[in-house]
């Protein structure tokens, strides 16, 4: 004998099986968003600075520093 279970009632089961899955996992989730979060920051800095002019080993140095 098999069951059957239309789409309304198998979209109900998935995303409450996904919903406590995220909840059980809330750290893991957290991480893949801080990560997801560094990687989009880096690559906008990463196309503004090939943006911008070019700075002497001097200068860069001097803003490391704090004497600029």
């Amino acid at each position: 004998m098999s069951t059957m279970i239309d789409e309304k009632q198998l979209a109900a089961v998935v995303k409450n099986a996904v919903a406590e899955a995220l909840e059980e996992q809330r750290a893991l989730v957290k991480e893949i968003v801080e990560e997801a979060i560094e990687e989009i920051a880096l690559s906008r800095a990463i196309d503004e600075g090939l943006k911008s002019g070019t700075a002497t080993r001097e200068e860069v140095f001097a803003i490391l520093e704090g004497t600029q």
